[in-house]
């Protein structure tokens, strides 16, 4: 069986190509892949090449399919795994199974790691080890592009669960943001701030009394406001504050203003930028947890921390990256509960896109950006879609339009069946 992928044989290096899958094996599992969300993971593996700690030393004979926030449909199930899998299932993939005995010994993933398994390909066959690991993920709802969005949407919910506070006189370290308490989100509006915002907003078991979220592009603080209102976060007993700090003389204290002067109890970094940990760093209060969840691309990035507060105020510092399978789990099952994580995405586009999308990640505005693998369409931003003067953009358009200008499975459904059109 043939299939189509964007490979991977170097540093900025991606090639599209069709090529003969091998047999699948008793162990593995066939499928067709329908979306894939492009990730700036992808971004840096593709920019570092083989030495990236994911990706094999020998990409150079031996490419790998990129793109790890994907999701579709099963073909084909190895005898080993039909007691659990079936041809028909829809799935979502956790990648970030840190699988010890891949290609080369490496944290292997897939969309990083392998030859036949990736996101941005037609069909793939997944290796044993995925579902030996419990990281090949049923997904029950509506449509596929939701299952793609579930690995950013658990990254953000493994924020939150990896964020810690110790009790007066305890060395015993309580897990998670406190019920109740005060957080704030730093450069919080690009599309992994947006899922933290919608995800903190739908909890059912905890919460805070106070969220603050921070940019400096008024426009993306905008987006973000209608999309996720005060007054549904007032209707969950959060007070919701969208904050502009670019023209503030001094941010760290006017968002300690903000706080009642106490400061608070979870500062999230969504920017790799020193000035952005250093104004979090000012605003923790007692026993405040900063949780680094921005990747820097420098590996000598530093920035400075105030060490008297690690003493006296045990003010600390986490980091995440990525979120485990139960985070997974829980992301699906929270979007079965009525969580859309249509407000993520700003551009659609087909695989032939991939390449040029992948490689100026950065510089392209907006959020996700969401790949269809059998489609043949330009990256195009849904805000573009009635500029475009053709009969197919124009009906997406319409669908957008009625859903609050988003993506849906309505308009996912239009794409995929109209595709031939475009």
């Amino acid at each position: 069986m043939k299939t189509k992928a964007v490979r991977l044989y170097g540093k900025a290096d991606l090639r599209l190509e069709e090529f003969e899958l091998p047999p699948m094996r008793d162990d593995e599992i066939f499928a067709r892949v329908v979306t894939d969300s492009l990730c700036m993971s992808s971004y840096k593996a593709v920019r570092q090449g083989a030495d990236h700690k994911r990706v094999p030393h020998d990409i150079a004979s031996n490419p790998v399919i990129i793109g790890h926030e994907f999701s579709g449909e099963i073909l084909e199930v190895g005898s080993k795994w039909r007691h659990k899998f079936s041809k028909g299932d829809k799935f979502s993939i956790q990648p970030a199974m840190c699988y010890p005995y891949g290609p080369a010994g490496l944290m292997s993933a897939p969309g990083y790691s392998y030859p036949y398994a990736g996101g941005d390909a037609t069909r793939v066959i997944i290796p044993n080890e995925v579902m030996e690991m419990d990281c090949l993920l049923p997904y029950n709802g509506p449509g596929f592009f939701p299952a793609s969005l579930a690995e950013p949407l658990s990254c953000v919910i493994g924020a939150m669960h990896a964020c810690y506070h110790v009790s007066p006189g305890s060395y015993r370290h309580n897990m998670e943001i406190k019920d109740g308490g005060k957080l704030a989100l730093l450069a919080g509006v690009g599309p992994m701030g947006l899922a933290c915002i919608n995800y903190v907003l739908h909890r059912e078991d905890r919460k805070p009394a106070l969220f603050v979220v921070t940019d400096i592009n008024q426009e993306r603080l905008d987006r973000a406001a209608l999309l996720y209102t005060a007054e549904f976060a007032a209707s969950r007993g959060i007070e919701l504050h969208y904050v502009n700090t670019s023209g503030m003389e001094d941010p760290a204290a006017g968002l300690r203003r903000l706080s009642g002067g106490t400061g608070y109890d979870e500062v999230v970094v969504m920017a790799p930028l020193p000035s952005v940990v250093e104004q979090a760093d000012g605003i923790l209060g007692q026993d405040g947890c900063l949780n680094f969840f921005a990747g820097p691309a420098d590996p000598s990035f530093k920035a400075p921390f105030n060490f008297y507060n690690v003493h006296y105020a045990s003010t600390h510092v986490v980091g995440t990256s990525g979120g485990n399978t139960d985070d997974m789990k829980e992301a699906l099952a929270i979007m079965a509960r009525g969580l859309d994580p249509a407000g993520m995405v700003t551009h659609v586009g087909g695989l032939n896109a991939v390449i040029d999308t992948t490689l100026n990640l950065p510089s392209i505005p907006g959020g996700k950006k969401l790949i269809y693998t059998h489609v043949d369409m330009p990256l195009t931003a849904i805000s573009d879609f009635g500029k475009i003067g053709k009969p197919v953009y124009d009906a997406l358009d319409a669908i957008c339009r009625a859903h609050n200008s988003l993506w849906s499975v309505e308009a996912e459904d239009y794409l995929l069946s109209h595709a031939r059109e475009l």
